[in-house]
Parts: C-alpha cells; sequence; structure tokens
C-alpha cells in the first residue's frame, strides 16, 4: 500500500518537544521533499516547514528555531523535530509529498495527520 503515515503527536506542557514521524510505505521517499504543514482549531492549513530532496530545509517564522526538520531515506522517514512549544502549536500536523499544499498533485502522497495538543 503507498502512503504517507504520521505519529507521535500526543499531549504537551509549554516548553516541552515532541518529535513527529512520517513514514513512506509503497514508494521511494528519497525522490521527494517533504512538506509538514498543520491546522489548528478553527485555522486555515499552514506550512510548517519542509526538507527538499537534497536535505535543504525552510521553515515558517512562526517555528524557526524551534523546529527541525530532518529526514533517514534509509528508514524512509522524515521527522519534525519540535521544541519549545507553545499552546499556538496545537494542530493536527501532517505530511505530504510537496513542500506547499496547493502543489499536491495526483502523483503525490500526503498523510491523515497527527494531532498535537499543548497546554498549561
Amino acid at each position: 500500500q503507498v502512503q504517507l503515515e504520521e505519529s507521535g503527536g500526543g499531549l504537551a506542557q509549554p516548553g516541552d518537544s515532541l518529535r513527529l514521524s512520517c513514514e513512506a510505505s509503497g514508494f521511494t521517499l528519497d525522490s521527494y521533499a517533504i512538506g509538514w504543514f498543520r491546522q489548528g482549531p478553527g485555522k486555515e492549513r499552514e506550512g510548517v516547514g519542509c526538507i527538499k530532496i537534497d536535505g535543504s530545509t525552510y521553515y515558517a517564522d512562526s517555528v524557526k528555531g524551534r523546529f527541525t526538520i530532518s529526514r533517514d531515506n534509509a528508514k524512509k522517514t522524515v521527522y519534525l523535530q519540535m521544541n519549545s512549544l507553545k499552546p499556538e502549536d496545537t494542530a493536527v500536523y501532517s505530511c505530504a509529498t510537496a513542500c506547499r499544499w496547493d502543489a499536491l498533485g495526483r502523483y503525490d502522497y500526503w498523510g491523515q495527520g497527527t494531532q498535537v495538543t499543548v497546554f498549561s
């Protein structure tokens, strides 16, 4: 089965860290850039960051300096390390084979998401 699956979400307190994983099945991950996205309650989906095929990364201003994306092509997994979490980071986090959600096409993949809740 061809899919992306996120894991690692959960409950956290402000200042905590979580690491999300995005694991590919049925296709070669190293042929794709992988974007992380999130959608908070009552908010539009936004891009969190992206890791390109060459390993270069970029991030949204809201997470720059706190979040880090890395990839392990041998494990077919991309990671989102989230440090210094804030309540406004509460969202469903998804990964996809594009750096922009509106760039996803019929040959792209995306996961169902994993919930991250940051509460005091």
